[in-house]
């Protein structure tokens, strides 16, 4: 079994916890984290309820003002900030099994370079095709169009990396950078021939927020996370056996193939959907699994669904943080993800310089 250099010895270093009790509390704890970030979601920002006055909302028995302010404005964005967190680290957690290597996230391998390339096109080409639509169809063209993207590019770098009836870990990551320069490329071409509005959507879009919560958006989004969320963390068991190498996977039972394929197509329908809506948001995909590593370990049938949570405490809390840093302004909320993921990043490479370089190859 190879050597997967800077990932693999990350993935091997031991935890603190191994039980599965412990696995527990920690599920229980940020289970309790999420649920107060979500209520400090409700109550907080430019106009402040206390938390009765939020429950009063809620069920409908607030003031007009009040309710208003939770169904119109915060409770969309509550359930969009959900989704964002459960996608990506699900994804991240999933494509890292996969990969053997806990530095990788759905933007390593094209996936969130494909989702965004089909949402700009929504953004830029929507004049032209949104209008032949029903108005009831429209709400479902841009995480359609982000779907279709992500989907194609993970069949593309996966189908690069298969050979010999293998799929090769350095191939899929190498074709994955390939793809990316050229969805890079393609929204360069978007954007040189969009419109003054159209510039002004993209950039914003590009730097990932919240605030565009609306209810049929978020319904799309959040019916295209319930799809997806299952079907990963089914997966556990192929990742753990995937971590022995695919060969001794395939010896102890596994399908690896169908297995990897059944994890690519749940990433495109988790990361195209909450890119369409959020726009590209970065690194909650590689930093919520990892701190899940390093607390409980490696086995995926806590981490999945650990990261899960962990994913959406990181996605509130950033989202928290943009809105009451500097009321009323509101920086972006990929900003936040970047400026705290980034540093993590480095962190992680400085940590193991000793490490041999490189991403390794299939078993």
């Amino acid at each position: 079994m190879e050597a997967l250099g800077v990932g693999r010895n990350l993935w091997h270093r031991g935890a603190p916890w191994h039980h599965q009790r412990q696995g527990h509390w920690l599920l229980l704890v940020l289970l309790l984290g999420a649920s107060a970030l979500a209520l400090a979601t409700l109550a907080l920002g430019p106009v402040a309820m206390a938390p009765d006055r939020v429950i009063a909302a809620l069920l409908g028995h607030g003031t007009p003002i009040e309710t208003a302010i939770i169904w119109h404005l915060r409770l969309p964005r509550l359930l969009l900030g959900i989704a964002v967190g459960v996608s990506l680290a699900l994804a991240g957690a999933a494509l890292q099994g996969v990969l053997r290597n806990p530095l990788a996230d759905p933007g390593l391998i094209g996936v969130s370079g494909g989702a965004s390339l089909g949402a700009v096109a929504v953004i830029v080409l929507s004049g032209r095709i949104g209008i032949a639509l029903p108005a009831a169809l429209q709400s479902w063209l841009l995480p359609a169009a982000a779907f279709l993207g992500a989907g194609v590019v993970i069949g593309i770098v996966f189908t690069l990396a298969r050979r010999h009836g293998e799929t090769s870990v350095a191939t899929l990551i190498l074709a994955g950078v390939a793809m990316n320069a050229i969805t890079g490329a393609a929204i360069g071409a978007l954007i040189y021939v969009s419109d003054d509005d159209q510039l002004r959507d993209f950039t914003f879009w590009t730097m990932g927020a919240l605030g565009g919560a609306d209810w049929p958006l978020v319904l799309v989004v959040i019916g295209l996370t319930t799809l997806s969320a299952p079907v990963l963390i089914s997966q556990a068991r192929a990742l753990d056996l995937l971590q022995l190498g695919e060969r001794a996977a395939f010896h102890a039972g596994l399908g690896v193939e169908q297995a990897k394929r059944c994890t690519a197509l749940a990433t495109a329908i988790a990361v195209g959907a909450v890119t369409s809506a959020a726009g590209p948001i970065g690194f909650i995909g590689l930093v919520a699994p990892h701190l899940v590593r390093l607390i409980q370990g490696p086995r995926h049938g806590i981490l999945l669904p650990a990261s899960m949570l962990m994913g959406v405490c990181l996605a509130l809390a950033a989202d928290l943080v943009v809105r009451l840093v500097v009321p009323p302004a509101e920086p972006p909320l990929g900003l936040a993800t970047s400026l705290v993921g980034g540093p993590f990043f480095l962190w992680l490479l400085l940590k193991d310089r000793g490490g041999r370089p490189g991403g390794g190859d299939h078993a």
